[in-house]
């Protein structure tokens, strides 16, 4: 069994993920009712890290025709369509930053870690938490991907999910072994700030 590695323990600076909580992974296209219950869980996680100064980020999916995934998946959260907005429950706040994604991970062709080296005075986020959809797939890729660039990360269990719960629990296994993610409940990780 792996063991998060713990190393920004003594300059830990946070950045929340809430990815891909949009109209077509909640209500539409691609839609699971997996996601309703990680609704609340998700705005939690979103608030207090706002009440801690904690930057939020989302990262979206926004599709154009041309993108590769669109051959897998189809069509959903098309750029400038209602299925490409962050549902409601969860809109961003002012000072949050969406970030506009055409793939799995976050970090592929966007403008990601550009802006969270812009966080805490240019001193930069080194430890990200995740919530959203889909463990198994845009949570795990945008772990690995974190890890590859040197950040920690963090998932919270009860504000991420899949289409199934084998895939949700095969997700949540998988970056904790792999990239060495820490697994928690948000009432836990909210206690870290």
């Amino acid at each position: 069994m792996s063991v998060a590695p713990h190393v920004y323990d003594k300059d830990r600076r946070y950045a929340v993920l809430v990815v891909d909580m949009l109209y077509d992974f909640v209500y539409g296209k691609i839609k699971t009712d997996r996601a309703l219950p990680i609704i609340p869980k998700s705005g939690e996680l979103a608030d207090s890290a706002r009440s801690a100064n904690i930057p939020v980020f989302y990262p979206n999916d926004s599709h154009t025709r041309r993108d590769f995934e669109i051959q897998r998946w189809g069509e959903h959260a098309m750029r400038g369509t209602k299925g490409a907005k962050v549902i409601s429950a969860l809109r961003p706040r002012k000072r949050d930053v969406e970030i506009p994604k055409t793939t799995y991970s976050s970090f592929h062709d966007t403008r990601l870690e550009k802006d969270l080296k812009k966080a805490y005075d240019g001193k930069g986020a080194n430890t990200l938490i995740l919530a959203g959809l889909h463990a198994d797939c845009c949570v795990r890729h945008t772990c690995a991907d974190a890890f590859f660039k040197g950040y920690e990360t963090i998932v919270a269990e009860d504000a991420v999910n899949s289409f199934t719960e084998l895939q949700y629990l095969t997700g949540l296994q998988y970056v904790k072994f792999w990239y060495l993610t820490d697994v928690l409940p948000t009432k836990k990780v909210t206690k870290l700030f």
